[in-house]
């Protein structure tokens, strides 16, 4: 009985982790074809891609209402995120960082983590505070779209305090969709509109939708076992969501990450774990909890949730040394989260 749980999860997580492989490719690919700039794609689909097992599968518990599964998930990813993924990416090869990481996006980061920590005193995250962090990333994503020059070479944590509470990104979005609009009516009047449509689209279209349904169908069962096993075991589906979720749906950005700071790309590695840990609370958590409030236990409030917000601090203290994650501060970086891993299995 036993084993044939642990074959589902893992089924589950498998179906979860490939078909978000798949779905952001033929998105990507879908995209393209419809003339759509790689620059927007990469600032959508490919920000978003990494982030969709987590997504997924905080949605799927939220449906249930498991509300540990989905704050543990979010705040485990992004701890994860920080001390595994970027400590063990750091360690087989030094990352070279940009102060845009730090002023930008590290601090929006930080923002994001701190946020969530307010919205969580009174025990739960409301359906409005949810509502605000939607509004609150699809504004990060329309600021990173504004062209430096706009703020003189300044895309900052500031600029973007600004551009939210100005409400900027509602011109940008309408600019944006006409924008794409004008691209698909000169495509069609130039009798080009259902060329680009050719060359295996059904295929991607195909592609789509399979993949689309394995996440869905991952991530119920990867959700619905997870669940099983915190019951099975008498442990809080918070510390479920903590270690078990949230390290199976972080999958993605460790091979990314890896990889890519294997190749040389320490940048594009940290900018993926700094994006994605964005998404993350401001975009999954936000989806999340629109469809129901989301309960916030204790451990959350008094122990992981002041975890990721140490480690965030931490990651933007390294990033700013020498403009360079070292192999020390990659190791360091591990040995807290596998403290914070001892501690945490020592609570139950």
């Amino acid at each position: 009985m036993i084993i044939t749980n642990i074959l589902i999860l893992l089924f589950g997580l498998v179906f979860l982790v490939k078909g978000s492989d798949y779905f952001v490719k033929s998105a990507s690919t879908i995209a393209k074809k419809l003339g759509i700039s790689e620059f927007v794609i990469g600032l959508t689909l490919v920000a978003v891609g990494t982030s969709i097992p987590e997504l997924a599968s905080s949605i799927a518990a939220s449906i249930q209402q498991a509300s540990g599964i989905v704050i543990g998930n979010v705040v485990g990813s992004n701890i994860v995120n920080i001390g595994l993924i970027v400590g063990l990416a750091a360690f087989l090869s030094p990352m070279r960082t940009e102060i845009e990481m730090l002023k930008r996006d590290g601090y929006i980061m930080l923002f994001s983590a701190v946020l969530f920590f307010i919205f969580a005193l009174n025990g739960e995250l409301s359906i409005i505070e949810s509502g605000l962090f939607v509004l609150l990333y699809i504004a990060y994503v329309f600021f990173l779209f504004e062209e430096a020059e706009k703020y003189e070479g300044k895309l900052h944590f500031k600029e973007f305090i600004t551009y939210f509470f100005k409400f900027k990104y509602i011109n940008s979005a309408r600019q944006k969709l006409n924008g794409i609009n004008r691209n698909k009516d000169s495509g069609s009047e130039n009798g080009n509109g259902n060329g680009k449509l050719e060359g295996g689209f059904t295929k991607d279209i195909l592609t789509l939708v399979l993949s689309c349904a394995a996440i869905v169908i991952g991530a119920k069962y990867f959700v619905e076992e997870s669940i099983f096993f915190a019951e099975l075991l008498g442990v809080p589906d918070t510390i479920i969501g903590t270690t078990l979720v949230a390290v199976g749906t972080s999958l993605p950005e460790l091979v990314v990450t890896v990889s890519a700071a294997r190749q040389g790309y320490g940048n594009i590695a940290l900018g993926n774990v700094i994006g994605s840990n964005i998404t993350n609370i401001f975009l999954i958590l936000g989806l999340s909890g629109l469809l129901y409030p989301i309960a916030v236990a204790e451990i959350s409030l008094l122990f992981t949730t002041p975890v990721m917000i140490f480690i965030s601090l931490i990651l933007l203290i390294f990033i700013s040394t020498g403009w360079e994650i070292k192999r020390w501060e990659g190791i360091a970086l591990m040995v807290l989260y596998a403290a914070f891993l001892l501690v945490l299995l020592g609570m139950n």
